[in-house]
């Protein structure tokens, strides 16, 4: 596509990067007013937000209105709040019910953040907000010592994603209203490996699906292929009692999952069963797109009549149902993929508006901060019209 309405350039990378990894991933977008918005821009927008993953645009003065037009625009038949409209206040029971704060005037847009906002602020009441924590996730979380020394971890790696009833959004929009300032912390993985990250105070991290899937062995490869994954019914109720592994890349093994007869009301239609990896629309990649923390069971595909059996990992396919097999094997197909130098840590300032291809990334909040520390972003998903596509005949043949 020749492009001919803005300019885009690469998005500043962490030292930690390996810019090798970056080559397509994330840029900058220059010259974008969202008042003079029109549906050639809009469709240029949304071709580089797939071709790029996530599009940054800085110093932006956006309505909630401006920010659900925009997220609209990438599926015009949906009108739902990825998890439903003012559907969490309701779940108290689900664990993201504390990090949403609808906006009444537009209710496909939360304020989310941390602290007491000071006044009435777009029609909510000096709301409380409260950025999620690791400690209140996490199995073993890091010291208080470590953490007044700066030591922080990933809360949890996700998709944003209903995975009950609802579809998963295409598209995130994140706005920076009000973004406290701190020193940078150390963000460690505490699984043995060593591995730490250097981030932004607050910082939203980012890890591309398609290179989880490219760096895979050819083995995993073929076993990502031919997998899905069916989720529990209501997976943040279900979760609820649960704790995090402290990479936060799924959930530990102690049995804290809710029994499914326990949960609310449920339908087996409703139930969603994805494959592991998503076909991108306008690139035709693969990208791993797993929320590892809702995963229930792993619905494996036997290998191709054709296919050398050598080194495969279930060539006569399975159903995996006991949720540590579930849990290892997708630990092995996504652990290799957060490692420090395939992270995108965005460093906030007020007025940065980041759009990203939620069906083409993970992404996970790092950091804490102390509760007088304001911290204030409008988030719009949406409820996509349709489901995301899987590997084709051609991807199996070249994978499987």
């Amino acid at each position: 596509m020749a492009t001919t309405h803005f300019t885009y350039n690469p998005i500043p990378l962490p030292p930690s990067a390996d810019p090798v990894h970056f080559k397509d991933f994330g840029r900058k977008v220059e010259g974008f007013d969202p008042a003079k918005i029109d549906d050639s821009q809009m469709e240029e927008i949304i071709e580089m937000l797939y071709k790029h993953s996530i599009l940054l645009f800085k110093n932006l003065k956006l309505t909630p209105k401006q920010q659900f037009e925009m997220t609209h625009a990438f599926d015009p038949k949906t009108e739902s709040y990825g998890h439903g409209n003012n559907k969490t206040g309701s779940t108290k029971a689900s664990i993201l019910h504390p990090d949403l704060k609808t906006i009444p005037h537009q209710p496909q847009v939360q304020l989310i953040g941390n602290g007491r906002v000071p006044e009435v602020y777009e029609g909510l009441d000096h709301p409380q907000l409260k950025h999620p924590h690791h400690r209140t996730f996490h199995k073993e979380p890091v010291s208080l010592e470590d953490e007044e020394n700066g030591i922080t971890r990933f809360y949890r790696w996700h998709i944003d994603a209903a995975l009950y009833a609802l579809s998963p959004p295409k598209v995130t929009t994140l706005y920076a209203v009000k973004v406290p300032q701190g020193e940078p912390q150390t963000c460690r993985y505490d699984d043995g490996t060593g591995d730490e990250l250097k981030v932004p105070l607050g910082g939203t991290v980012f890890v591309s699906g398609k290179n989880m899937f490219d760096i895979l062995p050819e083995q995993y490869k073929s076993l990502a292929v031919r997998t899905k994954v069916r989720y529990a019914p209501h997976p943040y109720v279900w979760m609820s009692k649960a704790h995090a592994l402290p990479t936060g890349l799924g959930i530990e093994n102690e049995g804290l999952e809710m029994d499914l007869e326990d949960l609310p009301e449920w339908d087996e239609s409703k139930i969603k069963v994805f494959p592991v990896c998503w076909k991108n629309p306008v690139t035709g990649s693969l990208h791993l797109q797993v929320h590892p923390c809702g995963a229930h069971q792993l619905l494996i595909d036997p290998l191709p009549p054709t296919s050398s059996r050598e080194n495969a990992l279930y060539p006569d396919g399975a159903t995996v149902t006991d949720l540590a097999q579930v849990r290892d094997i997708l630990y092995k197909l996504q652990r290799p993929g957060i490692s420090p130098e395939l992270c995108y840590a965005q460093d906030w300032e007020e007025g940065d508006l980041v759009l990203f291809h939620n069906r083409g990334l993970l992404h996970s909040v790092v950091g804490a901060f102390t509760p007088d520390q304001l911290r204030m972003f409008h988030q719009c998903n949406l409820a996509a019209s349709d489901e995301p596509l899987g590997p084709d005949a051609e991807d199996l043949k070249t994978h499987a």
